[in-house]
């Protein structure tokens, strides 16, 4: 039998604030982190904004990604030296590069996606070496199932998942001509067996119940627009928690889908036609954090776990911020209100360029 695979702490650092606690919270308020960009010149661009950390620093040579990780290291709980290593990010410490490319010094180690999974490991003195993710902003995702599925083979007793992406004028040129937004997230996952957990009295927050993972192979940037990727991820999540569709969308307060929610008209309306696909014309309650804290590429899913874990404890569905009138399939399903859920599973996914996709399942916490 598989082993059951708990979430026993959850961090995270984003525009919107400093912990888990404080992102969650203005979340609910519906506030945003999204302002105006001052770190480098917009002008030329179509977009003005991005959410974007405002005393993030270089460290003299080294990137900006060490004074992220060294503020996530500070939210973390204990960590057994004993623990696997997942990282996540799509670039790393870019901004070194554009640094080097400008003439000015800087640590080329760090632009290569190793250096953050070399980092965390030093810093936390961890007995293995890390493995990293880079599958654009499906990337966390992708390195949450990976754990959980070393844990569920009975390969690991416990998990680190450490996803980190940063703003630069390289990454915000790339999105402000999709008219999404950038912002310097970060997030940490601990993944252990629930025995282990019990035995260290660890708390649990959640559980990961499935994971499912797909390529569409439709277009370098684009979605397949109907959706056949993203119901490929959900349909191998749902089998591997043992769930069928109709067990999440039968009632609409058993199950509540954090979608990824980009905001681009090609992401929304694929997402909303994998859902029906999957669950119907049930209008289960679909929400989107990106109106707060902005895309956060890499570090997206690693995210969305951990607000989606204080979903499922608290009891609600936190709004869409930034969503203004419902049109079309989006009526009934997102609403920039906090809304009741009753259920017991969450239903996370991302898509990202190259046609990658990715579905994690949370089952809600039973209790220790």
């Amino acid at each position: 039998m598989a082993a059951e695979v708990w979430v026993t702490d959850a961090t995270s650092v984003t525009a919107l604030g400093g912990n888990l606690q404080e992102i969650w919270q203005r979340l609910l308020w519906g506030q945003s982190a999204i302002a105006p960009v001052v770190r480098f010149s917009v002008n030329g661009y179509k977009s003005r904004f991005a959410a974007c950390i405002p005393d993030l620093n270089c460290l003299g040579p080294t990137s900006a990604i060490h004074d992220l990780l060294g503020r996530l290291f500070k939210e973390m709980g204990p960590i057994p030296t004993d623990a696997r290593l997942y990282t996540a990010t799509t670039k790393a410490g870019i901004d070194n590069l554009e640094r080097i490319y400008q003439g000015q010094p800087a640590d080329a180690s760090d632009i290569f996606v190793t250096a953050i999974a070399n980092q965390v490991s030093g810093q936390l003195n961890l007995n293995h070496g890390g493995t990293n993710i880079s599958a654009a902003c499906a990337s966390s995702a992708i390195a949450v199932a990976k754990g959980a599925a070393l844990i569920a083979a009975g390969r690991a007793e416990c998990v680190l998942v450490c996803c980190v992406d940063l703003v630069t004028e390289f990454v915000f040129s790339g999105f402000s001509a999709l008219g999404a937004l950038s912002p310097k997230p970060c997030a940490s996952l601990l993944l252990m067996t629930a025995d282990r957990a019990r035995k260290e009295g660890r708390p649990h927050l959640g559980t990961v119940l499935g994971w499912g993972v797909a390529n569409d192979a439709f277009h370098v940037t684009a979605p397949a627009p109907d959706g056949c990727g993203l119901s490929a991820a959900v349909r191998q999540a749902l089998k591997r928690a043992h769930l069928k569709p109709e067990a999440v969308s039968g009632v609409c307060a058993h199950g509540t889908v954090c979608a990824h929610g980009t905001g681009t008209i090609y992401n929304d309306q694929m997402e909303l036609t994998a859902f029906e696909q999957l669950f119907g014309d049930r209008r289960l309650p679909v929400y989107s954090i990106k109106g707060a804290i902005g895309h956060t590429m890499g570090a997206a899913g690693g995210i969305e776990v951990a607000l989606g874990l204080k979903s499922l404890s608290e009891g609600i569905v936190p709004p869409t911020v930034g969503f203004k009138k419902g049109e079309g399939r989006t009526v009934g399903r997102v609403s920039s209100q906090v809304e009741i859920l009753s259920g017991n599973y969450l239903l996370s996914t991302n898509s990202g360029f190259g046609g990658i996709n990715a579905a994690l399942i949370l089952a809600k916490s039973r209790g220790v």
